[in-house]
């Protein structure tokens, strides 16, 4: 079988299963309406200033203002739904007996996801022509720059995602949560690199640290000096009064283009590497070192059960034993353990709502979202529901716990001062991470989708907090 067989086989079952999913047509909306109510022209939502003042809205501009939206903001959820979609699930046992080459069965899931991406993209350039309708003279209206802003900015990133996923599903480790969270870095480090060319001459090297591709067409096109003025995105104040901004000439600045263009090969060549390291599902020997480091770690074996006992009576107080169990099963495993008696003695000496606060609260984002996925589980529900509590008897419960876990963490700061606020900031933090937890995780079914929204929602709550 040749390689091109291959790939198109695997792009044509990825795409077919896609088209079976529902959830593909509410990606499709993602970015029109986040587009709608992220995307302001008043001062409102996310807006785009330049030393505090809103350029005036131009038809290239709006297509970069799009761009910027989908690979600042969406980028997170497109890699929620490519790593939680129908695809999650491949028949790797049947593929890695084969002599089929991973490079090319790589290649086609790749270009599965990029059609699905750029749908997304499509969908959002069409609410971007409507958008440009409604508050574009028509004179100014221009489709054409609309679209090729919008395309040469988002594109590159959203093909750029498609490839990580790829590579990510190459190795054991990437595959796990750890991966998920290793995206959640990368896509924080791909919005603060651009600062690095701030000032900079527009150049092909300078543009290679702009990955989400926003730096250069603001910076090329704005009155004055490179470096002379301030590049503000999210939601800020801004002042009366609009720059104009040549939009255009930053978009076919010198090394623009090429540096976009490149990054899609970059992108394709990580599939490449992707299939050339790919790692199959077998289970690895380890060390005895290993085997006794991963023994410790495990939580343990439960004690033997006794034949001759008694039957046990009912407890009197059911809930709040439900509520132990599931602070018992939130903190389950040494490892685990171990941290969050580091982080409670850190307490007492360090700040807590800025050091603290969000240690405890990320140590706890790991052990919420791995009991709520186990407890989620599709299969697992039906059986729970005989049990003598609810399904959401035990999600109030997980609540509880949750809350109990940061509290807990926080006795050490208590102690040192007495304060209503740390108490406040320990029982809140739980209770919404472990209530947003059980919500994703009912929804989903999984534990991936509130791991990844709970670390953003984290890294919000620890820049406020610093």
């Amino acid at each position: 079988m040749s390689a091109l067989a291959i790939s198109a086989s695997s792009l044509s079952t990825s795409l077919a299963r896609y088209w079976r999913s529902w959830g593909l047509w509410l990606l499709l909306l993602v970015a029109p309406i986040g587009a709608r109510y992220m995307l302001r022209i008043d001062g409102g939502g996310v807006v785009i200033a330049i030393d505090g003042q809103l350029p005036e809205m131009t038809s290239a501009f709006l297509g970069v203002s799009l761009g910027i939206v989908v690979t600042t903001l969406l980028l997170p959820i497109g890699w929620l739904y490519l790593r939680s979609n129908t695809n999650r699930r491949q028949p790797w046992q049947v593929e890695e007996t084969t002599a089929a080459s991973r490079i090319s069965i790589g290649l086609g899931r790749f270009a599965a996801d990029c059609v699905v991406m750029l749908a997304m993209l499509a969908a959002l350039t069409a609410a971007g022509w409507f958008l440009g309708w409604l508050i574009l003279p028509w004179q100014d209206l221009n489709l054409a720059e609309i679209t090729f802003a919008l395309w040469l900015v988002a594109a590159p990133s959203l093909i750029g995602l498609c490839a990580l996923r790829i590579l990510f599903d190459a190795r054991p480790l990437l595959r796990s949560g750890f991966g998920d969270f290793a995206y959640f870095v990368l896509w924080i480090t791909s919005i603060a690199m651009p600062a690095a060319i701030a000032g900079k001459p527009a150049s092909l090297g300078a543009n290679m640290f702009d990955f989400a591709g926003f730096v250069t067409p603001l910076q090329y096109g704005a009155p004055g000096e490179a470096g002379d003025f301030a590049i503000s995105i999210g939601g800020i104040q801004v002042e009366p009064g609009h720059v104009y901004l040549d939009v255009m000439a930053g978009l076919t600045s010198p090394g623009y283009i090429e540096s976009r263009l490149l990054w899609i090969v970059i992108a394709v060549a990580l599939v490449v590497v992707a299939g050339v390291i790919y790692k199959p599902h077998r289970a690895k020997r380890r060390s005895a070192g290993a085997a006794w480091l991963g023994a410790w770690l495990r939580p343990g074996a439960p004690p033997r059960a006794m034949i001759s006992a008694p039957p046990a009576r009912r407890a009197l107080s059911g809930a709040f034993n439900l509520i132990v169990a599931e602070f018992r099963l939130i903190g389950a495993g040494r490892i685990f353990i171990l941290l969050a008696a580091i982080i409670a003695i850190a307490s007492y000496f360090v700040d807590f709502r800025s050091i603290a606060s969000p240690a405890a609260l990320l140590l706890l984002i790991f052990g919420l979202t791995a009991h709520a996925g186990r407890s989620e589980a599709r299969h697992l529900l039906s059986l729970t529901r005989v049990a003598a509590f609810a399904p959401m008897q035990r999600r109030a419960a997980f609540v509880f716990a949750g809350s109990a876990w940061t509290t807990l963490l926080a006795l050490p700061a208590l102690a040192r001062t007495p304060s209503f606020e740390v108490l406040s900031y320990a029982v809140g933090t739980g209770a919404v991470a472990a209530a947003v937890a059980a919500l994703l995780a009912a929804i989903s079914g999984s534990g991936f989708a509130p791991r990844l929204v709970l670390l953003i929602l984290w890294y919000g709550y620890s820049s406020y907090s610093g």
